[in-house]
């Protein structure tokens, strides 16, 4: 990442109905004080490159480090943000565990080494995710995954059945009108999980409690299930980047996961911040 780029006055912020900025941020210049951020980040095309299938990503070397790091300097107002689940999150970032909203609101995690707390979801009814799960079987490469509160199809491997994947679900959401269920279209995957709950609820949770209450939340996503959360960023007198595309509602964009783990850490090299314990 080109660190000569200028940084965007957050006053120069664009509106969500004007084309949103190209600018990238510069570390220092963003954040001076890490003591008085609450640092917001999803995983999957923002953090960790976007693979095949769900369960072939990785953690690059030096992230686990950074992100700990950042976790300290924070004072543990680090969180991630992401439709995962709780135990796939400690999976993927297994032996590390850090504070999270999973399940796109779902579940939640206020400090690193305590236990998760629901947010009001219930798991989809037993029938309709039977229904659902059905669709996986129109094609091969469909890849179906069970996160309880919600339930995705991935057809990254069959990219000509997004179509017939969106009409399936339609035709199932017609004939249960009442049913509370809200769709999530992402990349390369249609989710499915209970209305009531976004990400954005997740945040909006997640700020009220210590260490993250009272601090000004700096958020980076890339898909639009992150779209809720840019844009209560300015509620929340906070600040929001996107990855791989222009976004509404944000400050500026990264190009690529790599920019951005580049990015948060060189955020360590502030010197402005109270040095490491």
């Amino acid at each position: 990442m080109d660190q000569e780029l200028a940084v965007m006055p957050l006053e120069d912020v664009a509106p969500e109905n004007e084309e949103a900025p190209e600018t990238v941020p510069v570390p220092g210049s963003l954040v001076p004080q890490l003591s008085r951020t609450a640092v917001l980040l999803d995983i999957d095309g923002t953090l960790l490159d976007i693979m095949p299938t769900p369960r072939e990503v990785w953690v690059p070397p030096g992230l686990a480090k950074t992100l700990n790091r950042l976790y300290r300097r924070t004072g543990g107002a680090l969180a991630l943000v992401s439709g995962r689940s709780l135990n796939d999150i400690d999976l993927i970032f297994a032996p590390d565990q850090f504070p999270a909203v999973g399940g796109h609101g779902a579940e939640m995690r206020i400090e690193a080494d305590g236990d998760g707390v629901a947010a009001h979801a219930p798991p989809l009814e037993k029938e309709l995710k039977r229904r659902l799960a059905a669709i996986a079987k129109l094609s091969p490469g469909i890849l179906l995954e069970d996160k309880g509160y919600s339930l995705a199809l991935h057809y990254r491997l069959a990219p000509h059945a997004e179509k017939a994947i969106y009409e399936a679900v339609s035709l199932i959401r017609a004939d249960l009108p009442d049913a509370p269920i809200e769709v999530l279209p992402g990349k390369q995957v249609c989710e499915i999980k209970h209305s009531g709950f976004t990400k954005a609820s997740g945040v909006r949770e997640l700020m009220t409690h210590p260490p993250f209450a009272g601090r000004k939340p700096f958020f980076i996503g890339d898909d639009v299930t992150d779209e809720s959360v840019f844009a209560i960023m300015s509620d929340l007198d906070g600040i929001a980047f996107s990855v791989g595309r222009r976004a509404r509602g944000v400050a500026g964009h990264f190009d690529a996961p790599g920019d951005v783990r580049e990015f948060l850490a060189h955020l360590l090299d502030d010197e402005r911040d109270a040095p490491l314990p």
